[in-house]
């Protein structure tokens, strides 16, 4: 019997580029869970077991984690993400789940500057006190999160962000996938191991823009804006005030330069190097373009 991964968060960025990286490997079950079930038909196209149920409601888990050997761990930034994990960590206890891949992120501590880092603490230490197997992976800040400029990139050449002068070892969210992958295929390997995963270089927002410039081929410039304008911006957009806070504290901790570090653990875990924001831009130009 092959095992069965459960996969959390599944129509996300990350979870994703995970579904894409565990392909139809030999031995794995995918089964994926989706809070909404209208959104699921381009996982079933690909043959993938899919389950609905909601994270804020554990009773609702039990059908999802029934007969599942490991899960993929991902909750969304919002203040109730330790509930969710804790959730995870429940159902996949009363399930006799043997291992938990989960994803935190990039400096998470108890001290962190950010409340996103100091939240999944909270849920790093529990799984780790959990009694199952586990590995957790800290990847740094995507390079998909470029995306939200898209539309000034297209409309104005600009990437608007409160990200200072920062420097910081950027990942392409397809390497994260390719290394929950093969911990996924060989948790014996990577039990009770966290592993900080970043891109090759740790670069500037202007690299960032100039890459993005040449693969459309027109100027890209970044553009330093205040905490408050970004705050702002973001809320206006419709995002969620609490989401906003959170993302101008990582800005304002990059700015100071707290991302600028690389690590070699892509590498180590999938035997080839992660992508740079080259490879990125250009794979990805057409997001960028009017």
């Amino acid at each position: 019997m092959p095992d069965t991964i459960l996969i959390t968060g599944a129509t996300g960025t990350v979870s994703s580029a995970l579904i894409d990286e565990l392909g139809d490997a030999p031995g794995i079950h995918r089964r994926a869970l989706v809070r909404d079930g209208a959104k699921v038909d381009g996982l079933r196209q690909r043959g993938i077991e899919v389950v609905t149920a909601d994270l804020d409601d554990p009773r609702t888990l039990g059908p999802a984690f029934e007969g599942v050997d490991g899960v993929w761990a991902l909750a969304s930034v919002n203040p109730r993400a330790p509930e969710h994990n804790m959730n995870i960590v429940w159902a996949a206890r009363q399930a006799g789940v043997r291992f938990i891949v989960r994803m935190s992120a990039v400096g998470a501590a108890h001290d962190a500057p950010t409340r996103n880092g100091r939240l999944h603490a909270l849920s790093d230490q529990e799984l780790q006190g959990s009694g199952l197997q586990w590995t957790i992976l800290k990847p740094h800040f995507f390079m998909q999160n470029l995306f939200g400029a898209a539309g000034s990139v297209a409309g104005q050449g600009a990437i608007y962000l409160n990200m200072g002068e920062g420097r910081l070892g950027m990942i392409d969210v397809r390497d994260i996938g390719a290394a929950a992958a093969q911990v996924l295929k060989a948790p014996h390997l990577h039990g009770g191991k966290t592993y900080t995963l970043t891109g090759p270089a740790s670069i500037s927002f202007d690299e960032a823009a100039l890459a993005i410039g040449n693969a459309i081929g027109k100027p890209v410039n970044y553009v330093g804006v205040p905490s408050d304008a970004a705050r702002e911006a973001m809320t206006g957009f419709g995002m969620p005030q609490w989401v906003a806070d959170a993302i101008v504290e990582y800005g304002e901790a990059y700015a100071g330069n707290w991302g600028d570090f690389t690590t070699p653990t892509v590498e180590q875990i999938t035997g080839r190097p992660p992508r740079g924001i080259a490879d990125f831009a250009r794979d990805m130009a057409g997001a960028f373009k009017d």
